[in-house]
Formats: structure tokens, sequence, C-alpha cells
């Protein structure tokens, strides 16, 4: 299996050396764990100078460092410069331009009745690249990503999908396909990953990557935590990572762990042990009786 994962880092060294302009998709609903292990693989990127993006088809917010940047449109970073604004049907009247000397103005025109475009409100971008590579975390087929998908299946035509999942029923969708079954974490995964790209790990990077990793093995008592599991997690703190809780916004189910039977368990609570040390200690609620140490004499049966 090693030297399988050492062919598969290689191939994705080459398309990645050779190839500028890429994307990193996510699931519908996407754990702790992914969140963190694309957002590491996003930041690795772009140390590497690579024109790449971060879409999931649902907002995704965890408060994990560059989880600000995931949009819900699968789109490249291109020399097309797109300026975005609220609009409502039948708003605007017209749009002309006007040259004075060196400068190009876009002017916009609302229809009369409607108000007047709100300039705090507009935003800019750039668009029209091609995707050369495209990185599908989390997902056990490529219809799990919902409308990320559906709506843009042609830009899945022609390009390097680079499959990195653990699912036990994932249907090695890819052109290169890391899927390690009885991995603890995608984190651990996408941190050799990143690893073998020669990227060097900062301390949010680090983070990101060991909060994904507590979070998928509950801090660390699942079952697939192993002595690699304790080796990624001691590099990354050396590295710098920060502990921190990560929770799901309220209106999202809680991450499934694999080694519980109920789904709909609350998760447990882990204390620091200052916090322990701290709490008060449990007195005896109820009195001990006078006679508990005395021998007891069962009479039954007719015997004594």
């Amino acid at each position: 299996m090693e030297n399988n994962h050492q062919l598969v880092f290689s191939r994705i060294n080459q398309i990645v050396s050779q190839k500028i302009s890429g994307a990193i998709t996510l699931p519908t609903n996407p754990s702790i764990d992914a969140v963190a292990s694309s957002t590491a693989l996003y930041l690795s990127l772009i140390k590497l100078s690579k024109n790449v993006s971060l879409s999931c088809s649902n907002k995704v917010n965890y408060g994990l460092t560059g989880a600000d940047k995931i949009q819900k449109n699968l789109s490249v970073l291109g020399d097309s410069l797109m300026i975005s604004f609220p609009y409502k049907d039948g708003s605007i009247d017209k749009i002309d331009y006007k040259i004075e000397g060196e400068n190009f103005n876009l002017i916009i025109t609302p229809r009369p009745g409607f108000s007047k475009l709100d300039s705090s409100k507009v935003s800019y971008s750039y668009t029209g690249g091609k995707l050369e590579f495209i990185f599908v975390l989390d997902s056990p087929t490529l219809t799990s990503l919902g409308d990320l998908y559906q709506n843009n299946q042609n830009q899945f035509q022609g390009v390097e999908i680079i499959n990195v999942d653990r699912h036990l029923t994932n249907s090695n969708f890819g052109t290169i396909n890391y899927v390690n079954k009885t991995a603890s974490s995608l984190s651990e995964m996408v941190f050799l990953l990143i690893k073998n790209l020669g990227v060097e790990l900062d301390k949010d990077i680090a983070t990101n990557l060991y909060t994904g990793l507590v979070s998928a093995t509950n801090n660390f008592s699942s079952y697939s935590v192993n002595a690699q599991t304790f080796e990624t997690a001691a590099s990354l703190l050396k590295m710098g990572a920060v502990k921190k809780i990560v929770r799901k916004p309220s209106g999202i189910n809680q991450i499934n762990t694999f080694n519980s039977p109920n789904f709909n368990q609350k998760p447990f609570e882990f204390k620091p042990i200052e916090s322990v040390e701290k709490e008060p200690k449990q007195t005896q609620t109820q009195e001990t009786p006078d006679d508990w140490l005395k021998p007891k004499i069962f009479k039954g049966g007719g015997l004594i």
C-alpha cells in the first residue's frame, strides 16, 4: 500500500508542477475534517504559486484559516474582470461605457422607480481561466459534490481529477486515486500529500490539519487511530499547530463517528485538566447505614 501511495504522490507532484490552474472541491455539508484538509491544501497550493479556487455547493464557515475563500461556484481565476452586485429583475435600464483619457468608465443606469446601485455592495473578481486539474476531497462519487458537479459536468471533462478520500464506498472515479480506506482522517492523508509536494507547513496549515484530525478521530478515540496518527499529530504540533475546538453551526448535524452506534448521541465534551482540578469535590449525598459492615444472615428454605 505504501509503495502504491508513493506512485500516486509522484503523479500528483508531476501534475501540480506542470500545470497552473486548478480547483479544490468539497461534498455537500462537508465535515470539519473535510473543510480543514481542503483549506490546508488550498493554502499549500497558493504557496506553490498555483491559480486555484476552493468550492462547495453550500455555504461553509468553521472559523478555519482559508474557509472564507470557499465559494459556491466552480471557477478558476483568469484574466477577465468580473463585477458583481445585487440585482432585481428589471431594475437596470441600460449599461454603457465611456472612455475618458486613460480611464474606462462603466455606466449602469437604473430603471425609473428602482434604487440606484449601492457601491458598497459591488465586488470584483477574475474569471475566464481554464481548469487543468481538480482535487475532489471526501467524496465517494462525483455526485457527492451536489450542484457543484451537476451544474458543471463539462468542466470535469478533459482535466486531471485527483480523488482524495477514505470512504469504504469510494468508486475510484479519478484519473488519479489517492484513496486510503483505513486512514484515521482525511487531514492525515492530506498532511502526507502536502509533505510530498514539498510545501513547508506553516502555523495556519498545521492548525487546520490538526483540527481536522482531532475532529475526525473524536479526540483520538476512534478505532482507526494508530501509531501513524499520533506521529502526524506530534509533527503538526511541532510545526506550530494551535489546539482549538471547532463546532458545526446550529442546524447542521454533528459529525458521525464510525465507532458510535448512536449517531444522534450528544458528542462527548472533553474538559481541560486544569478545569477538572478546579471543580468542587463531590460529596456523598446519602449517609451510609450504621450496620452496613455487619455480617448478614439470610434465612430461607428451612436453613439458617
